[in-house]
C-alpha cells in the first residue's frame, strides 16, 4: 500500500521555526504533485503549499508567503515544508497529499488521492 508519512511537527513559540517532512512509502515522487494542507480545530482543511516534482513549480497560500518554503528531494523521496516566523494562527494538524495529476486546483483536497496521517503543529504566543 502506498503511503505518505509526515514528521517534524511539535510545539514552538511564536517567531520560531519548524521543518515538516513528507516521505513516500512504496512509491516514488517522480512526476507527482504534492500538497501541504492544514486543519485547525473547527475549521476546514486548507491548502498551504504545493510543489510539482517534475519542475519544482510551487504555490503558497497568501498568509504563508515569505515565511514557508516547500522543496522536494526526489533522491530521498521526501518533500519538505520549512516554516519560519510561525504565528499562533499557524497552529493546526498538517497533512501532505500526493497525486499523479493533472491538478486543476492545488488547494482542493479532492485533487489528491494519497494522504498522510497528519502531524500536529502548535505555536504558542
Amino acid at each position: 500500500e502506498v503511503q505518505l508519512v509526515e514528521s517534524g511537527g511539535g510545539l514552538v513559540q511564536a517567531g520560531g521555526s519548524l521543518r515538516l517532512s513528507c516521505a513516500a512509502s512504496r512509491f516514488t515522487f517522480d512526476d507527482y504533485h504534492i500538497g501541504w494542507f492544514r486543519q485547525a480545530p473547527g475549521k476546514e482543511l486548507q491548502g498551504v503549499s504545493y510543489i510539482r516534482t517534475t519542475d519544482n513549480r510551487t504555490y503558497y497560500k497568501d498568509s504563508v508567503k515569505g515565511r514557508f518554503t516547500i522543496s522536494s528531494d526526489n533522491a530521498k523521496n521526501t518533500v519538505y515544508l520549512q516554516m519560519s516566523d510561525l504565528k499562533p494562527e499557524d497552529t493546526a494538524v498538517y497533512y501532505c497529499a500526493a497525486d499523479r495529476g493533472p491538478i486543476l486546483g492545488w488547494t482542493s483536497p479532492r485533487e489528491y488521492y494519497i494522504w498522510g496521517q497528519g502531524i500536529q503543529v502548535t505555536v504558542s504566543s
